[in-house]
């Protein structure tokens, strides 16, 4: 039984490796370091042309989609002329067609103005500068100055 308070020196047989000291694989120390050194930059690389890569299919993706949309608008537009000339055909059994088509056309126009002005006044307050992250730079330089004095 082993008694808790007994404490037992260790001989020390070990010393410090050197450059000289060979391992298993008979190399020295600094040839490890160098290679794992070269390593880690070619895993670095590796990783940089992983991500170009995949920001390239991202964006051939994107490109698509985007055709899509295009698409789509085109159709959309068609889709809200056609709409609004049978809402001058509608209106035209009530009224003059050159009074039906005004009526829709100024219709459309006062939509038009007030999804302008909305969006002019959603511009004015948004702003493209980026804020957190100059914020967060001058909060490291802050801390870079007081820590490295």
């Amino acid at each position: 039984m082993r008694k808790t308070g007994e404490i037992r020196a260790m001989p020390v047989t070990a010393s410090l490796p050197t450059d000289e000291d060979s391992r298993p694989g008979g190399r020295p120390i600094s040839s490890i370091v160098e290679d794992i050194l070269r390593h880690v930059g070619e895993i670095i690389r590796s990783e940089v042309r992983l991500a170009q890569t995949e920001i390239r299919q991202d964006l051939s993706e994107a490109k698509k989609a985007c055709a899509y949309l295009a698409a789509a608008s085109v159709a959309g537009m068609f889709a809200l002329g056609f709409l609004l000339l049978a809402g001058v055909y509608g209106l035209s059994t009530i009224m003059p067609q050159w009074a039906a088509a005004i009526s829709v056309g100024a219709g459309l126009a006062i939509v038009g103005g007030t999804l302008l002005s909305m969006g002019l006044r959603m511009m004015k307050v948004t702003s493209l500068k980026p804020d957190r992250t100059i914020q967060s730079l001058e909060d490291n330089l802050r801390w870079f100055k007081k820590h490295g004095e």
